[in-house]
């Protein structure tokens, strides 16, 4: 069964058509890319699986529950976890400090008067661990915003892996980031994926760095799906080079 499943999902604002009869299905464990031009619908996608914004029509299926409704916090207590396009951390807290925040963000027991220290350590324990995976172990006393933007983008990662998700959605990671900067964004996310143990929905403009990570592609254009299918088959097909890759191969 598909962890995610989109089914007719449509967003309009006036007379613009963000998001146009969108039906996609993500399975668990699986790597999947959202590419497309400026304007396609894709971070507008991301609001409406979230939650940020709610769809004109269509629903949205998570691990078989009917999630269309649901607020934001809500999904992200059932396991979704998102990265933005602008990198949104507290600057003025550690790094640590940031990934603790965001694994006490969900859990349940947050707001529990007794046994506060439990969830506390707890989410200290996941927030150090994440940083482990995102080899930010080095920088985890030294102030977010201080740190490079190269690393800001992997502590934002850090903090949503912090919440430990059934379904990462990561927008742009790489963006702003320098030729050095996304080679070692993509070393450190390809070992992060390799394992198969995350589900993720990827944004990304790069299609070096798409066609690294993502083993499963959908393309918007206007909208609306024009292709889907694994990298190989995505690239070759003449719509996709028409409307978005301008002849990539």
């Amino acid at each position: 069964m598909a962890l995610l499943e989109l089914q007719g999902l449509t967003k309009r604002y006036g007379g613009i058509v963000a998001v146009d009869n969108v039906t996609m299905s993500v399975e668990p464990g699986e790597v999947r890319a959202v590419i497309g031009p400026n304007g396609a619908g894709k971070t507008s996608l991301f609001h409406l699986i979230t939650g940020v914004v709610k769809p004109t029509m269509g629903e949205i299926v998570f691990d078989g529950q009917r999630v269309t409704a649901m607020p934001a916090f809500s999904r992200c207590q059932l396991g979704m976890s998102r990265t933005f396009q602008i990198t949104a951390l507290f600057p003025e807290m550690s790094a640590r400090e940031n990934t603790r925040l965001a694994a006490q963000a969900r859990d349940k027991q947050r707001w529990r008067p007794l046994g506060g220290g439990a969830v506390f350590a707890e989410a200290s324990r996941r927030g150090d661990a994440a940083l482990e995976r995102l080899g930010l172990s080095h920088v985890a006393e030294r102030q977010a915003g201080l740190l490079s933007h190269g690393d800001q983008r992997l502590l934002e990662v850090a903090m949503a892996l912090a919440q430990q998700p059934r379904l990462l959605l990561m927008d742009e990671p790489t963006q702003g980031l320098s030729v050095e900067e996304t080679a070692q964004a993509v070393e450190v996310l390809g070992g992060l994926f390799a394992g198969g143990g995350l589900t993720v929905l990827l944004v990304e403009h790069d299609m070096e760095v798409v066609f690294r990570l993502a083993s499963k592609m959908t393309v918007l254009h206007r909208g609306s799906v024009i292709a889907d299918g694994d990298p190989a088959t995505v690239k070759a097909d003449p719509v996709v080079q028409d409307a978005y890759l301008g002849g990539y191969t």
